[in-house]
């Protein structure tokens, strides 16, 4: 059986990384005329009704990138002082779902967001302040910074690309979408080394 749960991923026409659309949504794009074109997989084959004219059935044909006509708003999202949106799924996903303490993986529903100089602190709700935290270390640390707790970070939190942004909300992402995004990423990015995975929700 089909599975349409598969996103597409949609880019500007220079090929930055803009979002993730359903099928309905591609379809869409295509009658509004505003996919320019598309690489990567063959995922879906809609077909239409019948036109009246020929007898003929509309096809569209989905790969699994469409590059579509940009708007302004969608091209800052590729400039180098844009950031992203801050939200527990897709830290959790740039942790790669470990506490930053302990080490351990855990599912997102015993994970949690600290941060590493407490707001209680003058501390920032910001990417390059918070990092994931299992409720345990996170209880115990407390409103304390790291060292005065006793504690070692894993890991320097960074502030994601608008393109590591897209990987870290997308879901079941197709190895073709993920060797595109990879591209996009900074040479230094420590999500380079990522394989596509679905969320650990729970």
């Amino acid at each position: 059986m089909l599975d349409l749960s598969n996103r597409i991923l949609r880019t500007d026409i220079a090929g930055m990384p803009l979002e993730w659309v359903t099928y309905q949504e591609a379809v869409r794009l295509y009658y509004l005329e505003q996919v320019v074109y598309a690489c990567g997989r063959l995922m879906y084959r809609v077909r239409g009704g019948y036109s009246a004219a020929t007898g003929r059935r509309s096809v569209v044909e989905l790969n699994s990138i469409i590059a579509t006509e940009g708007s302004i708003q969608a091209s800052l999202k590729g400039r180098s002082g844009y950031t992203p949106p801050l939200d527990n799924k897709a830290l959790f996903r740039r942790d790669d779902y470990l506490c930053l303490y302990c080490g351990d993986r855990f599912r997102n529903s015993l994970l949690s967001r600290d941060h590493v100089t407490p707001i209680s602190r003058n501390g920032e709700d910001t990417w390059n302040n918070v990092v994931t935290a299992c409720k345990r270390c996170n209880n115990f640390k407390a409103g304390r910074k790291p060292e005065e707790a006793g504690m070692q970070l894993l890991a320097v939190p960074f502030t994601p690309t608008h393109a590591e942004y897209v990987y870290l909300k997308g879901r079941r992402i197709l190895a073709d979408q993920m060797e595109f995004l990879r591209a996009h990423f900074p040479r230094t990015s420590p999500l380079r080394s990522r394989q596509p995975v679905d969320d650990m929700d729970a």
